[in-house]
């Protein structure tokens, strides 16, 4: 069974920055530094729905499969034409895909509830 999510709120995530800048601000002090920096910056995304906070935090996987392309073109040198690089990144993408799950490679749970959210967010704004 999964467990259930809790969205932190404002208050528990400045609790969360000050115990990080006590506990580790004298060793990471840059770290510390770019929190306080973007803190403006990143408490409006806490306003926003548990169900899509929790989508938004799985664009590491999209990094992942970004990387693991890379890798593959990477590891050829050059290509004779368009169609060669076409035919390898097709060929990359279904075995990252078949190794994720899911059609789009990302297996995302929960991706269809974060989509309905968005579409009550901004109407209007995503088509079908």
């Amino acid at each position: 069974m999964r467990e259930i999510y809790t969205a932190p709120t404002l208050e528990a995530a400045e609790l969360a920055r000050d115990a990080f800048a006590k506990t580790h601000g004298k060793q990471y002090p840059g770290a510390v530094d770019v929190w306080n920096n973007a803190w403006n910056d990143f408490t409006p995304f806490l306003d926003y729905p548990a169900e899509l906070r929790k989508i938004v935090y799985t664009t590491n996987q999209i990094e992942s499969i970004n990387f693991q392309l890379r890798k593959i073109t990477k590891n050829r040198g050059h290509f004779p034409d368009k169609d060669a690089a076409m035919k390898l990144i097709y060929l990359g993408l279904r075995n990252i895909s078949t190794q994720r799950g899911g059609a789009s490679g990302t297996g995302t749970w929960g991706w269809k509830i974060a989509l309905n959210t968005l579409t009550q967010l901004f109407p209007g704004r995503l088509t079908f």
